[in-house]
Protein backbone atom coordinates (compact mmCIF):
# COMPACT_ATOMS: atom_id res chain seq x y z
CA UNK A 1 0.00 0.00 0.00
CA UNK A 2 2.05 3.32 -1.21
CA UNK A 3 2.31 6.10 1.63
CA UNK A 4 -0.28 8.81 1.43
CA UNK A 5 1.53 12.17 2.19
CA UNK A 6 -0.14 15.39 3.09
CA UNK A 7 -1.85 18.52 1.35
CA UNK A 8 1.03 20.21 -0.20
CA UNK A 9 -0.58 23.31 1.69
CA UNK A 10 -0.26 21.14 5.25
CA UNK A 11 3.09 19.64 4.15
CA UNK A 12 4.12 23.66 3.73
CA UNK A 13 2.52 24.74 6.93
CA UNK A 14 5.85 24.99 9.84
CA UNK A 15 3.39 24.29 12.57
CA UNK A 16 2.75 20.89 10.98
CA UNK A 17 6.48 20.14 9.92
CA UNK A 18 7.57 21.11 13.84
CA UNK A 19 4.57 18.57 15.18
CA UNK A 20 5.86 15.52 12.69
CA UNK A 21 9.77 16.50 13.57
CA UNK A 22 8.81 16.07 17.14
CA UNK A 23 7.07 13.30 16.99
CA UNK A 24 9.76 11.63 14.97
CA UNK A 25 12.28 12.67 17.51
CA UNK A 26 10.24 11.22 20.59
CA UNK A 27 9.20 8.02 18.96
CA UNK A 28 13.14 7.49 18.22
CA UNK A 29 13.92 8.12 21.94
CA UNK A 30 11.02 6.31 23.26
CA UNK A 31 11.57 2.98 21.97
CA UNK A 32 15.30 3.18 23.24
CA UNK A 33 13.72 3.87 26.69
CA UNK A 34 10.80 1.59 26.14
CA UNK A 35 13.44 -1.54 25.81
CA UNK A 36 16.05 -0.51 28.37
CA UNK A 37 13.99 0.64 30.99
CA UNK A 38 10.43 -0.33 30.32
CA UNK A 39 9.03 3.52 30.25
CA UNK A 40 6.71 5.39 27.94
CA UNK A 41 6.79 8.33 26.62
CA UNK A 42 5.21 10.47 29.25
CA UNK A 43 7.03 8.58 32.20
CA UNK A 44 10.23 9.40 31.05
CA UNK A 45 9.58 13.06 30.37
CA UNK A 46 8.35 13.10 33.53
CA UNK A 47 11.15 11.28 35.07
CA UNK A 48 13.40 13.68 32.89
CA UNK A 49 12.23 16.87 34.49
CA UNK A 50 12.08 15.28 37.94
CA UNK A 51 15.46 14.83 38.03
CA UNK A 52 16.05 18.37 36.64
CA UNK A 53 14.17 19.94 39.04
CA UNK A 54 13.36 17.92 41.80
CA UNK A 55 10.11 17.50 43.64
CA UNK A 56 6.74 19.08 41.66
CA UNK A 57 3.38 19.25 41.75
CA UNK A 58 1.62 17.62 39.23
CA UNK A 59 0.12 20.43 38.17
CA UNK A 60 3.93 21.81 37.50
CA UNK A 61 4.81 18.67 35.37
CA UNK A 62 1.93 19.46 32.83
CA UNK A 63 3.13 23.46 32.91
CA UNK A 64 6.38 22.09 32.46
CA UNK A 65 6.08 20.23 29.67
CA UNK A 66 3.21 21.30 27.85
CA UNK A 67 1.21 17.58 28.09
CA UNK A 68 -2.50 17.16 29.23
CA UNK A 69 -2.80 16.49 33.03
CA UNK A 70 -4.56 12.67 32.55
CA UNK A 71 -1.48 11.76 30.85
CA UNK A 72 0.92 12.99 33.33
CA UNK A 73 -1.80 11.99 36.07
CA UNK A 74 -1.14 8.10 34.91
CA UNK A 75 2.30 8.56 34.45
CA UNK A 76 2.62 9.67 37.46
CA UNK A 77 0.81 6.58 38.95
CA UNK A 78 2.74 4.13 36.62
CA UNK A 79 6.26 5.60 38.58
CA UNK A 80 4.64 5.36 41.71
CA UNK A 81 3.92 2.13 41.23
CA UNK A 82 7.36 0.85 39.94
CA UNK A 83 8.95 2.51 42.96
CA UNK A 84 10.31 5.37 40.79
CA UNK A 85 8.59 8.01 42.09
CA UNK A 86 6.72 8.89 45.51
CA UNK A 87 4.16 11.75 46.91
CA UNK A 88 4.75 13.42 49.76
CA UNK A 89 2.09 16.43 50.77
CA UNK A 90 2.88 19.88 49.94
CA UNK A 91 3.89 21.97 52.61
CA UNK A 92 2.77 25.51 50.47
CA UNK A 93 -0.46 23.87 49.47
CA UNK A 94 -2.36 21.39 51.73
CA UNK A 95 -4.87 20.50 48.71
CA UNK A 96 -1.72 18.91 46.58
CA UNK A 97 1.16 16.97 46.57
CA UNK A 98 4.87 16.92 45.28
CA UNK A 99 6.18 13.83 43.72
CA UNK A 100 9.95 13.27 43.61
CA UNK A 101 12.04 10.46 42.27
CA UNK A 102 12.95 7.98 44.80
CA UNK A 103 16.27 6.69 45.47
CA UNK A 104 15.49 3.07 42.59
CA UNK A 105 13.85 6.45 40.17
CA UNK A 106 17.64 8.49 40.04
CA UNK A 107 19.23 5.72 39.37
CA UNK A 108 17.09 5.14 36.39
CA UNK A 109 16.87 8.80 35.73
CA UNK A 110 21.38 8.63 35.70
CA UNK A 111 21.35 5.93 33.03
CA UNK A 112 17.95 8.19 31.26
CA UNK A 113 20.42 11.22 30.52
CA UNK A 114 23.10 9.62 28.74
CA UNK A 115 21.06 8.13 26.59
CA UNK A 116 19.19 10.52 25.79
CA UNK A 117 22.41 12.40 25.14
CA UNK A 118 23.30 9.82 22.69
CA UNK A 119 20.29 9.59 21.42
CA UNK A 120 20.26 13.35 20.52
CA UNK A 121 23.98 13.25 19.26
CA UNK A 122 23.10 10.55 16.46
CA UNK A 123 19.41 12.60 15.71
CA UNK A 124 21.27 16.24 14.95
CA UNK A 125 24.68 14.72 13.45
CA UNK A 126 22.56 16.11 10.09
CA UNK A 127 23.37 19.65 11.61
CA UNK A 128 26.49 21.36 12.36
CA UNK A 129 27.16 22.64 16.01
CA UNK A 130 26.43 26.17 14.52
CA UNK A 131 23.07 25.25 12.90
CA UNK A 132 21.89 23.26 15.95
CA UNK A 133 22.56 26.31 18.15
CA UNK A 134 20.45 28.57 15.63
CA UNK A 135 17.75 25.83 15.92
CA UNK A 136 18.11 25.79 19.90
CA UNK A 137 17.34 29.66 19.46
CA UNK A 138 14.85 29.83 17.49
CA UNK A 139 13.21 27.11 18.95
CA UNK A 140 13.18 28.91 21.95
CA UNK A 141 12.24 31.95 20.70
CA UNK A 142 9.28 30.32 18.53
CA UNK A 143 8.21 28.69 22.22
CA UNK A 144 8.56 32.07 24.12
CA UNK A 145 6.51 34.09 21.78
CA UNK A 146 3.74 30.93 21.77
CA UNK A 147 3.03 32.31 25.57
CA UNK A 148 1.93 30.68 28.19
CA UNK A 149 -0.61 28.22 29.18
CA UNK A 150 -2.68 27.13 32.10
CA UNK A 151 -2.65 23.45 32.73
CA UNK A 152 -6.54 22.87 32.32
CA UNK A 153 -5.88 24.55 28.73
CA UNK A 154 -3.39 21.30 27.46
CA UNK A 155 -6.32 19.02 27.03
CA UNK A 156 -7.25 18.29 23.66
Amino acid sequence: MPIRHPAKRLADFLPYQLSVASNAVSTRIAEQYRKRFALKTTEWRIMAVLGDSGPLTQRELSQLTLMDKVPVNRACKTLESRGLAERTPNAKDGRSHLLALTTEGKAVHSGIMPLALKIEKEMFSVLTPEEQAAMRDMLARVRDNAGDFDAESLAD
